[in-house]
């Protein structure tokens, strides 16, 4: 998506508002893009130019505190190893200041004269991207660029390219010519972009450029570079380049970690006692606290010493109970938050027993859920009010969507910082959980088990070739228990689109399948897009949840692109599900759309009894 177009900016009285400093502005996105979309180190268009935004080493000096609040997640501040968590700056009239971006990729051509050279070579003026010979023609910037796996990011190399069979340079390191640029109207493909020289090297296409190999085959390495952040020296790289379309999703994808905020951490007190966790850790006793809480906060006698403890109690139990890598704790603790937030979710947390300062509201129905016991699914919980806060870790490039691998990960600063950009959502869902006793019974079945080990198989194999080190891959997720609730959350938010009016987009899983989990959370994602008015939790009622499965199973068991794809037998890491029947927007998907086969949910015509909900359909 392209931002829109610079906004006057006025202040309160009227009056322009001015920024802090003397930079222009181009364009404006929404503050939650800053961490899904247009994230530190993404490629950002606005109008005819091209930006890379910033790291974020000075932005906690030039995000001010009134448009870009700090935000406490306690628990999954701990995870990432950070202290809080910062909202990037809002974009509205009366915004100053916003977020800093870096012109790039840095070459360019002129539609008019057809020439290809850095910005600079044009003499623009200052704030502007224009030919200075051609009458300010606009320029264009360059379609493709060369990144690696590690993160590095640079211009496609449009010289050696060109000169790949003539590579006499000069005393500057080039032939001395002046390249150029056309297009020859042909057709669309890449065979259409000729690029030529004055020096009289002959003519060349754009073909072939996107060849896995194509760079490396000419000599190009990758000189790590890192033009996202301020003053960063090139890295030695040993990764080979690859050419990516400038505007690609391969240019950059999120590494995103999130949390829900629950019980005792989400009744607002974690907020007020932020600054005093280091010396409330320190503290050994009760009789301690209470002397620290009494000289800390003389105006508020409301903070009790045994809620804290309690806080205390709460975080200790987070930790590894053995010591190991900081990566294996970080781990461990992520696997413990989202196994609190299950328990928490079965458990609920009544509205009436807590104040209006409460950010986490989950109850079960009032009516009977016997007519959900068919199904399999036991007693379903209303989460009428949730916090969740999501943190940009970083990001990487190249990422292959099929492999659900992170790779490597590229740094958001140059050096370390002890708070990330994040966006909250305020929103409401339904809890479903299975009955594991039936969940098991089902697993271990010889035709279900063969069937999701084929998907691990070929997950694994996508995995490891992906990755740097073979030797050292994450394996596959793939389990029955995770596959079957990961395509049941998929069928249900599609059901939940079509009958109760919400956008997929609008709807967002978070699936618990790990040992002794068997759950699935199907949420607003976007407060501001559907709303948070109950329409969500109304659907979780079990008459209504039960009409829900019931359609969205049926609707599971044909597809438009049978019998193509209930017969798939591809190497991907999905099996029967296809964008006409299981996939949802990347958006609402915890897992990139792989793992995913409605088969196990409604079987096959072969085998009908291989899909777990098979017995309800043929009632």
């Amino acid at each position: 998506m392209t931002p829109p177009r610079e906004r006057r900016r006025r202040g309160i009285d009227g009056v322009s508002a001015a920024p802090r400093l003397a930079l222009p502005r181009r364009g404006s996105v929404r503050r939650s893009q800053m961490i899904t979309t247009y994230g530190v180190g993404s490629l950002i268009a606005v109008d005819n130019e091209s930006f890379i935004v910033s790291g974020i080493d000075d932005a906690y000096r030039t995000w001010p505190l009134d448009e870009a609040p700090i935000i406490y997640e306690h628990r999954l501040a701990r995870v990432l190893g950070v202290r809080h968590f910062r909202l990037p700056p809002a974009s509205e009239d009366t915004s100053k200041d916003g977020v800093r971006v870096r012109r790039f990729p840095l070459w360019h051509s002129c539609p008019r004269c057809q020439s290809l050279q850095p910005v600079r070579l044009f003499n623009p003026p200052p704030g502007k991207n224009v030919c200075t010979d051609c009458d300010d023609e606009p320029l264009v910037p360059s379609r493709f660029v060369m990144a690696c796996e590690d993160g590095h990011l640079d211009d496609f190399p449009y010289w050696k390219w060109l000169h790949r069979k003539n590579r006499e340079e000069g005393a500057t390191g080039h032939c001395g010519g002046e390249m150029r640029m056309r297009f020859s109207g042909q057709s669309a493909s890449l065979r259409s972009i000729l690029i030529s020289c004055t020096c009289g090297v002959s003519e060349v296409s754009m073909e072939g450029a996107f060849r896995r190999s194509a760079l490396t085959d000419l000599g190009v390495r990758c000189e790590g570079k890192q033009p996202w952040l301020k003053d960063a020296a090139p890295e030695p790289c040993s990764e080979a380049p690859r050419t990516l379309q400038r505007g690609s999703s391969s240019v950059w994808q999120p590494v995103l970690k999130s949390a829900l905020s629950i019980p005792p951490w989400s009744d607002g007190l974690v907020d007020r006692l932020a600054g005093h966790w280091e010396r409330l850790r320190a503290l050994s006793s009760r009789e301690k606290i209470e002397i620290y809480l009494m000289g800390a906060f003389q105006d508020d006698d409301s903070l009790s010493a045994d809620a804290v403890m309690a806080l205390l109690e709460a975080e200790q139990a987070e930790d590894p109970v053995e010591e190991g890598a900081a990566n294996a704790n970080t781990a461990y603790r992520y696997s413990v938050l989202r196994r609190q937030e299950y328990e928490r979710l079965c458990a609920g947390n009544n509205r009436r027993d807590k104040g209006r300062d409460e950010q986490f509201v989950c109850e079960p129905p009032v009516t009977d859920p016997a007519v959900l016991t068919p199904f399999g699914v036991e007693r379903p919980m209303l989460v009428k009010r949730l916090r969740e806060v999501r943190a940009l870790k970083a990001f990487t490039r190249i990422a292959d969507p099929e492999s659900s691998s992170e790779g490597h990960e590229a740094a958001l600063s140059l050096t370390p910082t002890d708070w990330l950009p994040a966006m909250e959502v305020h929103g409401e869902g339904v809890f479903v959980r299975l009955d594991e006793n039936r969940l098991d019974d089902w697993a271990r079945q010889i035709c279900v088990a063969a069937r999701v080990e084929r998907m691990r198989t070929n997950h694994d194999r996508l995995l490891r070739e992906r990755a740097t080190d073979p030797a050292d891959v994450p394996p596959s997720p793939a389990t029955p228990r995770m596959v079957l609730l990961h395509t049941l959350a998929h069928v249900l938010i599609n059901e939940w689109s079509l009958e109760a009016g919400y956008p997929a987009a609008a709807l967002r899983e978070r699936l618990y399948t790990d040992s002794g989990m068997a759950g699935l959370l199907v949420y607003t994602a976007t407060s501001d897009s559907a709303g948070s008015l109950g329409g969500v939790v109304a659907q979780g009622e079990p008459e209504r949840l039960a009409q829900a499965l019931r359609s969205a199973l049926q609707r599971a068991t044909w597809c438009s692109a049978d019998p193509l794809c209930v017969e798939a037998r591809s190497a991907g890491a999905n099996l029967a599900a296809c964008h006409a029947c299981a996939m949802l927007p990347e958006t609402s998907c915890e897992h990139n759309n792989i793992l995913l086969d409605r088969a196990l949910l409604v079987g096959t015509p072969e085998d009908p009894h291989l899909g777990f909900f098979m017995d309800v359909l043929e009632r």
